[in-house]
């Protein structure tokens, strides 16, 4: 189960998309188990409005990205237990 709370770390998108992803990632935490399967749920999501997102779950990773202007959002979610 995911906590609820949000540590977003650098956004560059509006207020509602940020809520938007970290609801749609919530949801993902609290219904796989699987990384795989999480970032799917996720990618699938954002992917019905623009095709081109790219996501990325997982612990201890380093990434350099080149985003779209209002497209970003890099943000941590806890999940419990």
């Amino acid at each position: 189960m995911c906590d609820g709370k949000a540590m977003i770390k650098n956004a560059d998108m509006s207020e509602e998309m940020q809520q938007d992803s970290v609801e749609c990632a919530t949801q993902a935490l609290e219904n796989y188990n699987i990384e795989k399967a999480i970032v799917a749920h996720i990618k699938k999501e954002f992917d019905k409005d623009n095709p081109t997102w790219h996501c990325i779950v997982g612990r201890n990773f380093d990434s350099y990205v080149i985003h779209e202007t209002e497209h970003f959002n890099y943000f941590y979610l806890f999940k419990s237990g």
